[in-house]
Parts: structure tokens; C-alpha cells; sequence
């Protein structure tokens, strides 16, 4: 079918071919390698995905750790704390 998208080819042997047979081991119920590929591709999908989501966690503890050590110097707890904040 003719696409304006990429194709892409693997041959089934090497690096590949040792992949595949372990998602076999790991997936015996499938028996079509294009299928453990395709997982393979999902799972890895999904590493990405779990990695990027603990970088943003990390990235936003950082910025309230921050945050938190900058307040002091930020905020007159004499004010804050006293009626005058309130008036």
C-alpha cells in the first residue's frame, strides 16, 4: 500500500534474532515474532515513558526544595504570623 511514511526492515537474526527469542521465553503464549517485536517496541515505549515521569518528579521536588529554602528569605514570618498580615 503506498504511505508517505517511513518503512522500516528487520531481519530476523543477531541482536534481533536473541531479542525475539527471549520475548518468546517471556511470551510463550505468542507464536508470531512480528507480535514480540511489537511488544518489545510497546515495553520499551513504556520505559521511556516511566523515565521521563520520574525526571518531571525529580525536576519538581527540586524546584519545592528550592522553593522551601528560598521562603525565609522571602517572607516576614513577624508579619505573616502577626494581626497586621490580617489588617
Amino acid at each position: 500500500m503506498p504511505t508517505t511514511k517511513p518503512r522500516y526492515v528487520f531481519t530476523d537474526t543477531g541482536a534481533t534474532a536473541e531479542m525475539l527469542d527471549r520475548a518468546q521465553q517471556a511470551w510463550p503464549e505468542v507464536a508470531d515474532r512480528k507480535e514480540l517485536l511489537l511488544r518489545l517496541a510497546a515495553l520499551g515505549r513504556d520505559a521511556i515513558e516511566a523515565r521521563d515521569a520520574d525526571v518531571t518528579a525529580h525536576q519538581r521536588r527540586a524546584a519545592q526544595r528550592e522553593g522551601l529554602e528560598r521562603a525565609p528569605s522571602r517572607v516576614d514570618l513577624d508579619v505573616l504570623l502577626g494581626d497586621e498580615a490580617w489588617r
